[in-house]
């Protein structure tokens, strides 16, 4: 239910009841999200094609997308059983012929006849010599008295289910804009439509439906876009100024331990660890509760910064919870965490649902006495039954994993302790402000001295042998390897090669007299723990692994990654994966190894990481290989959606609609002035509950 004041009678109208609809129509609408008149009108077009300049049939070009229109003269089949051959059309207009193809046509064949006029839009390519439209988009257009909104304008084209075609939706949305786009109230304050110079909501709904100009749905575009933007940023933002309103721990002891951590170190921090601690330092000291995000790249040295936070709170008499989002990562944390802080005298407990029943419980009851400092963990630190005596710093690695509920039920074992946030990932400013946009951001933009760029390079299975004999060589002078597959098990689906099968090949035929070990996540804690301890200690010199390995993995002795089928890893993983060597101080060496023709995006993610090194130009690329959803699980980060905006289109206008939101919550905090009731109505239904989950980050 929609948390707002009732919309007029039109609006919450149930689709069901307009005429045309009915129930079988109403149902389909509904597997758009379409219940009522209000939905329909949000549920904007994917594009506009326009057709106010069709392109004649005879003035197409290969390579071009187009829009054409022509009549069927000619409909041809595949022969029965050439199930591979497309179904063809030939269409003419008064300028020539041309053909339309499509595999898949089985519908085709029955919806299509001669003498129907068709509307299409594109790819054109030359075939055996032929004009050809492959696999276009199409329409059959009636004469008549509608041919105005199917044609001759910009025309919206809608995301469709089966069952609903382009056609009847439109005319749909056309009766449905036509009635009710003038009932839809304005939820922005004058001031603020006239600062952005943006145009009413009811004219932005019927022009992001059916404009009468380009300028006109650009600008419908930009005034939805700015309230997706601007209802995000508000809702931060208020969260922002309650965390700094809220009474939290006042984390300011002498920093004793910190200084003893900081003499036993064989290195000195760098200038960027120095700058983000002196942040978090400030934070902790503060009455308020920390809300913070530290951003790094792959090695730049987060944890020790982690540490230094970790001995603050114990230090001023609490205790601190780090969270990973796997079980090894966990693992190689709490291996990290006692080297560094053990020694101080500071107890590290590893809590996660793999221990056996007795270890778990063992470590709850210290957790509750206040026996341990640290507790380092996977989700299985949120569960019900873990009590802290006195939670002071919440630590969240690699946190885009975790649900936004994990994380406030995290922080809700302590009161209003401090929050650390941690990713390797390097989110683009576009990103960080629309899932951070309630955290301060501190980044360590600098790699430790002696860290050297890992040599990247791609090959085709044609170089294997010749990858074989460099990864030998490489070992002969005393360095190891990882072997990377995407799989665990043989699967005839994907013809991938699995960890399980590679290991066994390498170690009985290319690499006989050299031990070869084998790391998945099926495997036991234990188990992966003594692999891990024996590689660390160079006794297996090429270890086989799935993605395990992504992150935490720390082994200066190795030097060489070969990642097989590279193709089919995301940008951001593959990027993970080569931090993994390159931690010593020799030369060190990426192999992505592909197999068969790469599409479009696997050629450019690979491409990416050849290039460069640097993690936030490999995300700003990710990003728009992938779009913002799918990057960074936007669906999943407990944030609203945006309807309209786009994070890579409209990045200017996310900065505009922050700008606007700071300056609204500082003057009315909580929206409580009359003339923001519409905007705060509308914000409430946006987040709909999800405001005061949000605020752990």
């Amino acid at each position: 239910m929609r948390q707002t004041a009732a919309p007029p009678p039109g609006l919450a109208t149930p689709l069901q009841f307009l005429r045309g609809v009915g129930p079988r129509r109403a149902a389909l609408l509904e597997k758009k999200g379409l219940r009522t008149v209000e939905d329909a009108l949000f549920f904007l077009p994917l594009r506009h094609e326009d057709r106010t300049r069709l392109t004649p049939l005879r003035a197409l070009q290969p390579g071009q997308t187009a829009t054409c229109s022509g009549t069927i003269v000619g409909l041809s089949p595949p022969p029965p059983g050439r199930t591979r051959q497309p179904f063809t059309v030939m269409l003419r207009d008064a300028s020539g012929h041309a053909t339309a193809s499509w595999f898949g046509w089985r519908y085709l064949a029955r919806a299509l006849e001669r003498g129907q006029r068709l509307v299409l839009h594109g790819r054109v390519a030359r075939y055996r010599g032929a004009i050809v439209l492959q696999q276009p988009d199409w329409e059959i257009v009636e004469s008549g008295e509608d041919e105005r909104l199917h044609t001759g304008r910009l025309v919206p084209v809608y995301s469709l289910t089966e069952g609903l075609g382009q056609r009847a939706l439109r005319a749909l949305m056309w009766r449905i804009v036509d009635q009710f786009a003038g009932q839809v109230a304005e939820v922005l304050p004058d001031a603020a439509r006239a600062r952005r110079r943006l145009v009413g909501l009811a004219q932005a709904l019927a022009d992001g439906h059916f404009p009468g100009t380009e300028e006109a749905l650009a600008a419908a575009r930009r005034r939805l876009a700015f309230d997706d933007f601007l209802l995000l940023q508000l809702g931060l933002a208020i969260l922002r100024a309650r965390t700094t309103r809220a009474r939290g721990l006042s984390l300011d002891p002498r920093g004793d331990l910190v200084g003893r951590l900081r003499a036993r170190l064989p290195y000195r921090l760098t200038a960027a660890q120095e700058r983000v601690w002196e942040e978090i330092r400030r934070d902790m000291a503060a009455p308020h509760p920390m809300h913070r995000l530290l951003q790094g790249d792959v090695g730049s040295g987060k944890t020790v910064v982690a540490a230094l936070a970790v001995l603050t709170a114990v230090e001023a008499g609490y205790q601190a919870a780090v969270m990973a989002p796997t079980e090894i990562l966990a693992e190689q944390h709490v291996v990290t965490f006692r080297d560094l802080i053990e020694p101080l005298g500071v107890r590290v407990s590893l809590l996660t649902s793999a221990l056996k029943p007795r270890e778990r419980a063992a470590a709850r009851a210290a957790l509750a006495a206040g026996e341990v400092g640290c507790a380092v963990g996977t989700h299985a630190l949120v569960q019900e039954g873990v009590a802290f005596r006195r939670l002071g710093l919440a630590v969240v690695d690699e946190q885009h994993r975790f649900g936004v509920e994990q994380r406030a039920r995290l922080r809700g074992k302590g009161e209003h302790p401090d929050l650390l946030v941690m990713t390797a990932t390097p989110i683009p400013r576009t990103l960080a402000l629309t899932l951070y946009g309630d955290l301060d951001v501190s980044v360590i933009d600098e790699l430790p001295p002696g860290r050297r760029p890992v040599v990247t390079a791609a090959r085709t299975e044609a170089r294997r042998r010749a990858i074989y004999r460099f990864i030998g060589e490489q070992v002969a002078a005393g360095r190891q390897a990882y072997v990377v597959c995407p799989l665990v098990e043989e699967s005839e689906a994907l013809d991938l090669k699995a960890a399980t099968d590679m290991a066994r090949r390498l170690a009985g035929e290319v690499f006989p007299h050299l031990t070869v070990g084998l790391l998945h996540g099926r495997l036991g804690v234990e188990d992966k723990d003594a692999i891990m301890r024996r590689f660390k200690a160079g006794e297996i010199h090429v270890l086989v692994s799935t993605t395990v390995i992504e992150v935490g993995i720390d082994v200066p002795n190795a030097s060489v990654m070969l990642v097989e089928h590279a193709e089919r890893f995301g940008l951001s993983q593959l990027h993970q994966l080569r931090g993994r060597v390159g931690r010593g101080p020799w030369k060190s060496y990426c192999i992505l190894l592909t197999a068969g023709r790469l599409t479009e995006d696997g050629r450019r993610r690979i491409e990416g990481m050849v290039a460069t090194h640097d993690g936030f130009r490999i995300a700003e690329v990710d990003l728009a290989l992938r779009g913002p959803g799918e990057f960074f699980g936007t669906r999943q980060s407990g944030l609203p959606e945006f309807r309209v905006a786009d994070l890579l289109r409209d990045a200017a206008l996310l900065e505009e609609a922050r700008r606007e939101a700071l300056a609204i919550v500082g003057k009315d905090p909580e929206l409580r002035d009359p003339g923001h009731r519409a905007l705060r109505a509308e914000l409430l239904a946006r987040w709909r509950g999800k405001l005061a989950l949000a605020s752990a980050g």
